[in-house]
């Protein structure tokens, strides 16, 4: 017995009213239409046209209802003809960042950095099964027993991951994550991600081409940041973006973007982020920057910072700024190239200069918890200076998270290497520049 088979047995129901309406009505709406001509015709002209005839049909054969049940009845079959069905009022609300779908009957959203469950559910797992396939064909994939998990980005940007039984005891399962708008630096300020005094030193460390690691946890925004960081990036500049799957939205226009791509069907074609690494050093990139580094493209993407590709940026998945270089060791070790961790806490040490490291709090909000600069140039062990770091009150009763940004100065070296770039260092991380340029005549 066939996988759908199979489902419509286990999860067989008697349709609600509702939904047999949607299933008569679609099954008349495909009767009338050109499906031929129906594919000519732009996304918003196509919805126009079935929600006309659908009109038509309704009108002409009933039921009588009321004007909103009209109108609700008119999106449900259309949805169910076009679109993701009852997913297709969520993929529209802007509020909403992420959409899981565990089983036929539990919906969830993340609304604001908290996660909901909302009222809406496919009649059963049989038509989420459809609503998956439809998803996936649209990039040229498929699921089915043989090949029971898909990862895979939609044409309109959203990120969708898919794993169904017999991997999933639960029933088909959905998630689809919406990548935010680009946020600026000073959007981030309002939101309480960071302070102005982080925002100027931020700007001197890109401007000064640090290369800066992004560290945080899942949702923490870290893509957000190093996207907003990137704007900093003066035009001109040759830029490589290589990502699992494209989220950034960078705005210069010397600009070229890699996303790597998973095996097809009989297990071939695949390319990695890696293999996108290495191909970048050949394209005479400026800068280089790393959507996520996961595994052995670390260990490239740490060579190309410390041999010519000053400026680059990465994130990695880490919860503080002492386990992202530890992280970041153990990642370069996966390469097939067998290097001592001494060697690679070496190249980590000439490769890295700042950490800035994201939180994700119990109230969903987004911050900056520390900027550490990796200050242990020759040493045997890691040594991380901290730049500032966001001290949290205890949570009071509404259980919003409140507290402060502590900020100390930073290492000498790397204050020096802002000051011969152009750069200042903030009065409130505790170096001026006229120290600096004493400190600069004397040593001449």
């Amino acid at each position: 017995m066939s996988l759908r088979a199979r489902l419509a047995v286990e999860e067989a129901a008697p349709q609600t009213q509702e939904g047999h309406l949607v299933a008569v009505y679609r099954a008349k709406l495909l009767q009338e239409i050109d499906l031929a001509e129906m594919s000519a015709l732009a996304p918003a002209e196509r919805r126009a046209r079935l929600e006309r005839v659908l009109g038509h049909i309704i009108s002409r054969e009933g039921p009588v209802l009321s004007t909103t049940e009209r109108a609700a009845l008119i999106r449900r079959v259309v949805d169910e003809a076009l679109g993701l069905g009852i997913l297709e009022p969520l993929l529209e609300d802007p509020s909403i960042t992420e959409i899981m779908v565990n089983g036929p009957d539990r919906i969830y959203v993340e609304r604001g950095g908290r996660v909901e469950q909302v009222p809406a559910r496919f009649s059963s797992a049989e038509q989420l099964l459809q609503t998956i396939e439809r998803i996936v064909s649209t990039v040229n994939r498929r699921v089915d027993e043989s090949n029971p998990m898909v990862d895979a980005r939609l044409p309109s940007g959203e990120r969708v991951n898919v794993i169904i039984p017999p991997l999933s005891l639960t029933g088909p399962t959905l998630t689809i994550r919406r990548f935010p708008r680009a946020y600026t630096l000073a959007e981030l300020i309002e939101l309480g991600t960071l302070d102005e005094h982080m925002l100027m030193l931020l700007s001197s460390f890109v401007r000064a081409k640090c290369n800066i690691i992004v560290s945080g946890g899942t949702g923490s925004g870290k893509t957000t940041l190093l996207n907003a960081l990137s704007g900093l990036i003066p035009d001109g500049e040759r830029i490589i973006t290589v990502e699992d799957a494209a989220e950034l939205q960078l705005q210069q226009e010397h600009v070229i973007r890699l996303e790597s791509r998973p095996p097809n069907v009989e297990g071939e074609g695949r390319v990695t982020i890696r293999d996108l690494v290495r191909n970048s050093l050949r394209m005479r990139p400026d800068r280089i920057i790393v959507g996520e580094v996961r595994g052995g493209e670390t260990l490239d993407m740490l060579q190309a910072m410390s041999t010519g590709h000053d400026g680059s940026l990465a994130t990695v998945h880490a919860n503080s700024a002492e386990d992202a270089v530890l992280r970041l060791q153990t990642l370069a070790s996966m390469s097939e190239v067998k290097i001592p961790f001494e060697a690679l806490r070496d190249q980590i040490n000439s490769a890295v200069d700042v950490i800035v490291q994201l939180h994700r709090h119990v109230d969903g909000t987004r911050r900056i918890a520390e900027i550490a600069a990796l200050s242990s140039r020759g040493r045997s062990t890691f040594q991380l200076t901290s730049a500032t770091r966001f001290r949290a009150e205890p949570l009071g009763v509404d259980r919003i998270v409140r507290g402060w940004y502590e900020h100390h100065p930073v290492p000498r070296e790397l204050g020096e290497r802002l000051y011969l770039a152009g750069e200042h260092v903030p009065a409130a991380f505790g170096i001026g520049a006229s120290e600096l340029e004493l400190d600069s005549r004397e040593a001449k």
